[in-house]
């Protein structure tokens, strides 16, 4: 094996984390977001308010697209473990 592969499967990892953790992060802020504004226009500064609506945003966006996460995962691995074989 030499560098240029290690690259390219490093290179290919790291999109896949970066592609499987993109719909998460982005609800995660935008429901953040959403909170911030509210707590701003009411004045409320409660701090833990925040924590509940994120969870279950995140919850429902893993539940929506959990199995399309488990695809890509497995799939990466299975690409992977078959491109060993032919070392």
């Amino acid at each position: 094996m030499d560098a240029g592969t290690v690259i390219n499967i490093a290179r290919q990892t790291i999109w896949i984390i970066v592609e499987t953790s993109v719909p998460i992060l982005l609800v995660s802020m935008i429901v953040g977001l959403v909170i911030s504004l509210f707590q701003t226009l009411t004045s409320i500064q409660e701090q833990t308010l925040t924590f509940v609506p994120k969870l279950l945003a995140i919850m429902i966006t893993l539940m929506i697209l959990g199995t399309w996460i488990l695809n890509q995962i497995t799939g990466f691995m299975n690409n992977l473990w078959n491109f060993s074989q032919y070392l």
